[in-house]
């Protein structure tokens, strides 16, 4: 049983006892209202609590009224949909089971749903409409759902700014989604709110949104300088990249400059179209950043903006920064010989022993395709207890793509490594290997090491990896 529905089944049997409804659950996370729905179901104590009759063909209750708030709550969960109906009719009495008509909203039962949807049109306020947005939309999710989600729609757009604001800073992502896009279609917003706000969130689809309506907004030049500073200053790498685009259509092309060497590839690639539409050369400006290879102040971003738009020749440029004293500049410059195709085995790997888990990292990903032409014993010296962790998980990430025996080899040494993650990598190492064409058939090192591995297979599939092998078992 989930671990929700094992939840509502808690809460239900708490119910059934005369447990008050607040206290039982969290009435304002829409997760235990559900729960409660689908816990309700999965007890057996409905007919020994509840009425024997409902769970018969026997007429209905005639009066449903001397139902509590907690057990009116069951009914409207129960699962003979003559129950439910009855229940939401009742259900007026008590405000704080609005939420499980919204439920009933997207009921299975055409009578359940359709007065269960008469009520919530009825009763459906702004303010009421805000604290049940959350569940609304989960439920909306549902087959049948689109009326609760329609009827919400209807009833915010008659909604204030200052009503919307609680929705704007709700935790659920879907939530804020749906008050944006009411507040961008209605205009509640003023393009620097917007702004701000496609700074200010974590979701990309809000931030997508909001900038694309600020930027749409605008209609002068006193109005870039209310919206263009949230955009280029935000954290979040869309949001600076469209404020970068605008810069172009507010007749600034020239600060996006200053965002060749951003952080985020997106903001780079947006500053380098600004850029030559201006009719600079960004690939110039690039190359010129990086001839002085002992600059303390060269941006890392500046390195790999070289290598996204030059060639193969400007990785003479890139060779002299993999001693660059700031790790991020040694980062994006192993980074930008991969990415030029200019990675030489014999050069990087010494980065394999770099301090800085970035460069090491970037070292790895720019070696893995020929990792095979690396000692796999000086590979192995390096997946010790004793170095690092980083280097550690390198080095046996270049083990494990060299497959044969080597990479079996590395992973059944790390089976019992202190380091919890790199236990679990070995192990699954282990359990998908098999045979390459260089592993001498009937190599008894190969047999060795699957035995002591033999806990992490069935009988049956270590005698088939054996076999594979031609070892005998």
């Amino acid at each position: 049983m989930h671990k929700d529905t094992r939840d509502g089944t808690v809460a239900a049997v708490r119910l059934a006892g005369g447990a008050p409804l607040r206290g039982t659950l969290d009435v304002d996370d829409p997760g235990d209202w559900l729960a409660l729905d689908a816990g309700v179901r999965q007890v057996a104590w409905y007919r020994s609590q509840l009425r024997p009759e409902w769970e018969h063909s026997a007429p209905l209750p005639v009066d449903l009224t001397q139902l509590g708030e907690s057990r009116l709550a069951l009914a409207l969960c129960h699962r003979d949909g003559r129950i439910r109906q009855e229940a939401v009719r009742w259900s007026t009495r008590y405000p704080g089971l609005l939420p499980l008509i919204v439920i009933r909203c997207a009921d299975w039962a055409d009578p359940v749903r359709e007065r269960a949807r008469q009520l919530l049109r009825e009763v459906l306020d702004v303010d009421t409409a805000v604290g049940l947005a959350p569940l609304i939309l989960r439920v909306g999710r549902r087959g049948r759902g689109a009326f609760g989600v329609e009827v919400l729609g209807e009833v915010l757009r008659r909604a204030s700014h200052g009503q919307l604001a609680a929705l704007f800073i709700a935790p659920d992502r879907i939530v804020r989604r749906f008050a944006y896009r009411l507040a961008v279609n209605g205009r509640l917003l003023r393009p620097a709110e917007l702004a701000r706000a496609a700074a200010r969130d974590e979701d990309t689809v809000v931030q997508d949104l909001c900038a694309a309506a600020a930027l749409t907004a605008l209609r002068d030049d006193e109005a870039y300088e209310n919206v263009l500073p949230p955009l280029l200053t935000a954290r979040n790498p869309r949001a600076r990249s469209a404020g970068v685009t605008a810069l172009r259509r507010a007749g600034r092309s020239e600060q996006a400059e200053s965002f060749l060497s951003d952080r985020s590839a997106l903001v780079r690639a947006c500053a380098r179209y600004v850029v030559r539409q201006h009719g600079g050369d960004p690939t110039a400006w690039y190359r010129k950043r990086c001839t002085t290879p002992d600059d303390p102040v060269l941006p890392p971003g500046a390195v790999i903006g070289l290598a996204e738009c030059g060639n193969r020749a400007d990785a003479g440029l890139l060779w002299p920064l993999l001693a660059h004293p700031a790790a991020g500049v040694r980062a994006r410059a192993v980074a930008g010989l991969r990415t030029l195709d200019c990675a030489d085995t014999k050069q990087l790997r010494p980065l394999l022993d770099d301090p800085a888990a970035g460069v090491v990292r970037e070292t790895a990903l720019a070696l893995l395709p020929s990792a095979k032409e690396l000692p796999a014993d000086w590979l192995l010296e390096r997946t010790s207890p004793e170095r690092p962790r980083h280097i550690r998980l390198a080095a046996f990430r270049l083990l494990d793509a060299c497959d044969g025996v080597v990479a079996l080899r590395a992973a059944v040494g790390l089976l019992e490594d202190p380091d919890v993650k790199l236990r679990i990598w070995a192990g699954q190492s282990v359990q998908r290997w098999h045979p390459s064409a260089d592993v001498r058939p009937g190599d008894a090192e190969v047999g060795e090491l699957l035995d002591r591995s033999r806990h992490l297979f069935s009988d049956h599939v270590l005698r088939r990896r054996k076999w594979e092998a031609g070892v005998d078992d």
